[in-house]
């Protein structure tokens, strides 16, 4: 399938009665700085990726108050200016420090929280978010606390849905958080953004049985593995002196694994069969995963983008799909 006739369709986003598109556009290397001191991704590309998503019908982009200090979010306000800002869907985070020697710029607070919608609602040059992200678990802010400011935020029309991000060992946290909210009448989280891919199961089991309970739409960030997943590494060669942001000893242990290479065997094969990239045929597997409304595609260059959004239109059939549940094991089995 060729770009041109990629026209990405929605799917429901859990409970919330929204639609999303199939496939949503992350934004965390807008801004961001190599360790060489570049910026990864420039407004001017920035723009150019936005531009290719949205021609290819794609109508969801996630950011996040800290993605290039900032500057993601100004630079999607600056994008959204000429366009209409209610044929998109705009999600973002909030939890990360964002004042040195300041403890209350951190965390999910009352007083930060409140700070901190405001600051990204003015650098996205708009009135709203459709879903806030609480980027991690604070244990320091009280559940109660943290349900009845967040449940403000959306009756004063600054937040249509709450998410949570990254909080796989939470589960039972984020169910506790939704039951007292559903007892007060106040917004339950309806979103969740684990990691999840073909060799990164761990949220199989528990937190999608915790996801499907509560009707919480699953939106997996990750889902190639930070590129393991498209086939430019092999057993031989391994990082082959590509830069991972001075994470490459992290990467090559959790990545570069006998047990992970045996399961991309299997990708290979079946994208082979397929007629399509590896890193399409990933995206495809986790589109057809149950509970999982959209995966979160990123990428450093248009063409990077493109490949990754023609994933929208591959089939694959349930023998294909259940080579590739087997090609590593979950948690448990038959998810």
């Amino acid at each position: 399938m060729a770009l041109e006739d990629v026209d990405l369709g929605f799917v429901p986003l859990g409970d919330t009665g929204l639609q999303t598109s199939e496939l949503q556009f992350g934004t965390w290397r807008f801004g961001r700085e190599t360790e060489a001191g570049n910026l990864e991704i420039d407004e001017e590309r920035a723009h150019a990726l936005l531009d290719a998503y949205a021609a290819a019908g794609g109508r969801f982009v996630d950011t996040a108050d800290v993605y290039g200090g900032g500057a993601a979010e100004e630079w999607i306000g600056a994008w959204l200016a000429d366009r209409d800002r209610e044929r998109f869907t705009i999600a973002s985070k909030i939890y990360w420090q964002i004042r040195e020697g300041d403890p209350n710029s951190r965390g999910t607070n009352r007083k930060n929280v409140r700070h901190r919608i405001d600051a990204l609602l003015d650098r996205l040059d708009t009135d709203y978010v459709d879903v806030l992200y609480i980027h991690r678990w604070d244990d320091e802010t009280p559940t109660r606390e943290l349900m009845r400011t967040l449940n403000g935020l959306v009756e004063v029309g600054k937040v249509h849905y709450l998410g949570t991000s990254t909080m796989r060992p939470n589960a039972w946290k984020v169910a506790r958080a939704n039951e007292l909210a559903r007892s007060e009448g106040w917004e339950p989280f309806t979103v969740a953004q684990p990691r999840y891919n073909l060799v990164d199961r761990e949220i199989e089991g528990d937190y999608l049985e915790m996801c499907r309970e509560h009707g919480i739409a699953v939106c997996p960030w990750s889902p190639l593995g930070q590129g393991f997943l498209t086939g430019k590494y092999d057993r031989e060669e391994g990082l082959t002196g590509e830069s991972l942001a001075g994470e490459s000893s992290r990467f090559e242990a959790h990545y570069l694994t006998p047990e992970n290479f045996d399961a991309h065997d299997v990708l290979d094969t079946v994208a082979e069969e397929v007629g399509a990239t590896p890193a399409q045929t990933a995206l495809a597997w986790l589109s057809h995963r149950e509970g999982v409304a959209a995966p979160i595609v990123g990428a450093r260059t248009v063409e990077q983008l493109e490949e990754n959004l023609v994933a929208g239109g591959i089939d694959l059939s349930e023998e294909q799909l259940e080579r590739l549940n087997e090609a590593k094991a979950g948690p448990y089995d038959g998810l």
